[in-house]
């Protein structure tokens, strides 16, 4: 009886890694050329910058044509079944924990999106992080810059995306059949990360900014979360704010469905065969 239950455990466990993970993997190999656009738009400092993107076919097109190379990596949080406050709860807990553990990946993923000259020289992540180490160190100036915006961006994100797909999806009936069943999740998986997305990108703003490259190199002029959202909001209006929601959402709406449908999927099928 003692041996039964940690063997149970352990299987459980493994079913939530895997099914999480390829959810995750799922989702950023769709959806992360959007990413690219959006942090590209945030890091932009309105329509004085002479290098700004029209529109969001003028970024895709610029970069398209110069031939950037993109990468990046997503993780997924996973859920029980518990009362509804506990849901967001938990997401928040859970987007705080993942925040810190990606910071630094989110780091080198910022510094290389905002390189415009990645034909002509794109390191290795590998190659940033240690150039990123060896300038700035590990610290809140260095790897770990923008950590508070990250937690802020994550943690807002998976309470209220966690919270309303699992607490809305049981408010409507399952069908039958399977198509419709696939659109009922779909629908409510996209609505889920739309909403997420729309409440929580100042934080977003606010970490691209501080991540990417400052205005005039050498000097910080964007320190910290709070800081930052001020900062912009005084010298470019409070849309300012919003830059990159657009391709925000077209990410994160669609992709927030898929990951949560491949992670439900591959849950049932561990759980059946496994």
């Amino acid at each position: 009886m003692t041996t039964k239950k940690p063997q149970s455990l352990l299987r459980e466990a493994s079913h939530q890694i895997i099914a999480g993970g390829s959810a995750g993997l799922v989702e950023i190999c769709l959806m992360h050329p959007l990413d690219v656009v959006k942090t590209r738009f945030q890091i932009q400092r309105g329509s004085s910058d002479p290098n700004s993107y029209k529109s969001l076919g003028d970024c895709f097109r610029t970069i398209f044509l110069k031939k950037k190379t993109i990468m990046s990596s997503h993780s997924l949080v996973n859920y029980a079944v518990v009362p509804p406050q506990a849901l967001s709860v938990a997401g928040l807990g859970a987007g705080l924990t993942e925040a810190v553990v990606v910071n630094p990946f989110e780091v080198v993923k910022v510094s290389l999106q905002a390189n415009r000259d990645s034909f002509k020289e794109q390191p290795s992540s590998f190659a940033q992080a240690r150039r990123i180490i060896k300038t700035d160190g590990f610290g809140l100036r260095g790897l770990n810059k923008g950590l508070t915006s990250t937690l802020g961006r994550h943690g807002v994100f998976n309470m209220i995306y966690f919270g309303f797909y699992f607490n809305v999806k049981d408010a409507f009936p399952t069908s039958p059949d399977p198509g419709l069943e696939f659109l009922r999740k779909f629908t409510i998986g996209l609505v889920s990360g739309t909403i997420s997305s729309c409440v929580n990108i100042p934080f977003d703003v606010a970490k691209s900014r501080i991540q990417g490259p400052q205005p005039v190199p050498g000097e910080i002029k964007y320190r910290t979360c709070f800081q930052t959202m001020a900062l912009v909001y005084r010298e470019e209006g409070y849309l300012a704010l919003y830059k990159g929601l657009v391709p925000k959402i077209m990410r994160l709406g669609p992709g927030g469905a898929v990951m949560l449908l491949v992670y439900e999927y591959v849950s049932g099928w561990l759980q059946r065969n496994w």
